[in-house]
């Protein structure tokens, strides 16, 4: 467990922040002319592309000199996909002053995969994975 803690201590708190600012009361913020419409969810597919790429940069870094699997990779997918389903249930059943919507799930969705291609990418053109 310290291990862990040690090379995934940002993606922990990067997690927490998400959970925060998906969950807190922003009142009018969302309905003001600094922000187009669509914002929304470009923040969530920000927010977890980042979360992923953290995630990833951890586990690369914990395993060294393992190279990251394609198995890693889908275990990543599916833990930050059900973290922003979570987020979801979360908004539906206890903060209610936040709306629970399938799009935002999509853009959660989208944001973890396009971390994970672009590690899987960036892993492959540098050469890792062939070690």
């Amino acid at each position: 467990m310290k291990l862990f803690l040690k090379y995934h201590r940002l993606t922990i708190l990067w997690a927490l922040f998400i959970l925060v600012m998906c969950c807190a009361n922003l009142g009018d913020v969302g309905d003001s002319s600094m922000f187009f419409p669509g914002f929304d969810k470009l923040t969530h597919t920000g927010f977890f592309f980042t979360l992923v790429v953290l995630y990833c940069n951890g586990a690369v870094r914990q395993q060294k000199p393992v190279p990251f699997s394609y198995k890693q990779a889908v275990l990543v997918t599916v833990i930050a996909i059900v973290f922003g389903g979570l987020i979801e249930i979360l908004q539906l059943t206890i903060f209610t002053w936040r709306s629970a919507d399938w799009s935002d799930l999509f853009a959660d969705s989208l944001g973890t995969c396009m971390g994970i291609f672009s590690v899987m990418v960036t892993l492959a053109a540098s050469g890792y994975d062939k070690k």
